[in-house]
């Protein structure tokens, strides 16, 4: 049996899908902007909003009942890949001794250009 949990955005009726799903012992969280309870993007440069998106995360995991210790791997989709470091700092912030899986991609575009990264992860509970 799975469990979602929803962010209560519009989109994930609209697209079908849900903020995380959880299977088991394992939690798997979609790909997470940083925007705000408005929508509005915060954070106008890339080390901000990692830090905002793992902020967000860090809610997500504790609402269905795991921590950022739970997380096996994260996956972070930046814009500018020049500009990598500053996402890897704030990774590092958080993850720096749990040390999950990492995958860093650079992608073209999110749908709002004002987006420079989006992070998606999973967590499993021992």
């Amino acid at each position: 049996m799975h469990k979602r949990y929803s962010s209560g955005s519009t989109w994930e009726a609209a697209i079908g899908y849900s903020r995380a799903v959880q299977a088991g012992n394992t939690l798997y969280v979609s790909a997470t902007a940083a925007s705000g309870p408005d929508g509005a993007i915060v954070g106008e440069d890339l080390y901000s909003q990692t830090t905002a998106i793992l902020v967000k995360l860090g809610s997500v995991l504790r609402d269905a009942g795991f921590d950022y210790e739970d997380v096996v791997q994260s996956r972070l989709y930046v814009t500018d890949v020049t500009d990598w470091k500053e996402a890897g700092r704030a990774h590092g912030e958080v993850f720096g001794e749990i040390r999950p899986a990492l995958t860093l991609l650079h992608v073209k575009s999110f749908i709002d250009p004002k987006i420079l990264i989006e992070i998606e992860i999973t967590a499993v509970k021992s």
